[in-house]
Parts: structure tokens; sequence; C-alpha cells
């Protein structure tokens, strides 16, 4: 026993409070698939369940993209907590009523539970659109600064996707199906046949050209000698 024990009595510790786990992106899939069966087995009113099914939507997208983010941003925070707590109190909160009596009952401002669960929901969609519109802008500026360093690297701009072919550069022409081969020239030389018996290329076969008739002589009849008139 120390002095201090002795003095004051033996001093109880306070218990460590445990530290939360961050939720994995298991975790965070988990909680939106449970709120919506959850809103499903209460049978929220149609207009409720497309709100809700909009802002899981895009939780899901945004989900697998969180590390771009940064685990501390606030950004990411928004997502993590709409996931596992925004939207299961406001569900909750909403199921825990009365049906009859949330839709009709005017409880702030002149507005209904109902009322005030969908403009949470509409909240709640318009903030994570914000978040997913910035990771996109965020891989779309990682893609113009990737196209300016090679631009600078090598000298030349982008085409566009045109394979770096001018204006007025004619493409080659396609392709066309097979016709039928050409007939062969006349005019072109013969090359020696080789014939299975001899192994020897063979002469080529003389053109015939057919025989000429002679020429039949101009003759002209003339009266006997000794027997004119």
């Amino acid at each position: 026993m120390g002095i201090g024990e002795w003095l004051f009595g033996r001093q109880e510790q306070p218990p460590e409070t445990p530290i939360p786990r961050v939720p994995t992106a298991a975790d965070l899939l988990a909680a939106v698939d449970q709120v919506e069966a959850m809103a499903v087995a209460g049978k929220v009113r149609p207009e409720v369940l497309a709100r809700l099914r909009r802002v899981t939507k895009t939780v899901r997208e945004t989900i697998p993209r969180m590390d771009r983010l940064g685990g501390g941003s606030t950004q990411a925070y928004h997502v993590m907590a709409t996931a596992t707590d925004y939207l299961p109190e406001a569900i909750g909160g909403y199921l825990r009523l009365p049906r009859e009596w949330a839709d009709s009952r005017p409880v702030d401002r002149g507005k209904t539970p109902l009322m005030i669960l969908v403009d949470q929901l509409d909240l709640l969609g318009r903030t994570m659109d914000r978040v997913f519109d910035a990771i996109n802008r965020a891989d779309a500026e990682a893609l113009v600064i990737h196209g300016r360093f090679l631009q600078e690297k090598f000298g030349h701009a982008s085409t566009g996707g045109e394979l770096a072919l001018g204006a007025g550069t004619p493409l080659p022409p396609m392709p066309s199906s097979p016709g039928p081969a050409p007939a062969p020239d006349s005019a072109a030389p013969r090359h020696p046949q080789v014939t299975p018996d001899s192994g020897a290329p063979s002469a080529p076969s003389p053109t015939l050209t057919p025989p000429q008739a002679p020429a039949t002589p101009d003759i002209r009849l003339q009266p006997p000698i000794g027997r004119q008139g």
C-alpha cells in the first residue's frame, strides 16, 4: 500500500471509455440496407420511400469512393453519419408515431410529422448529391491536370480522340468485299509450265492463225484473135 492510499484510501479508477470503431464500407452498406428494410416493413407512404431511396442510392455510390475524400474530411463524416445516424433516426422517429396522427396533426409551424420527415429526406438528398459531385469534380480535375502535364511534356495539344488526324486528312477507305478475280492480261508474258511427266518446263504453245486463201488473179475475158467482126 502506498502512502497516498494510506492517507486518502484507495481511489477507484474510472472505467476506460471504449473508443468507437470507425465503420467500414461493409458496415455503412449494411446500415443503408437496414434502414430501407425498416421503411418497407413500416409501410411508409410512397413519397417517403422514394425520397429515402434517392438518398440511399447516392450513399451506395459514394461509399466505394470515400477514400478520395480523406479519412478526416467533413464530407466523409456526413456520408457515415447519414447511413448510420441521420437516416435511421428520421425514419425511426416517424415510425414510432401513430400513422394517422403523424400524417395529419401539425406539430411545428403548421407542419405534420410526415411533412417534417419529407423535408429532412430532401435535405439529406441534396447534401449527398453535393458530396458525390465533389468526388466527381476531384477526379475530373485530376484528369485535367494530367492532360496539362502531358501537353507540357510532349508539346502537343490533345486531339480530342481524333488520332492526330488533321481536319482535311481523308480517312483510308474501308476494305470492300472481295469481288471476282480479274481476267488475265493477254499482253503479259507467259511463264513456262512444269508438266508432271517430264518435270521440265514446256515451251509456250504457239498461237495458231487461220490460213489465208491465195489471192485470186484478175482475169478478164478477151475476144479471140482473128474472129473479129
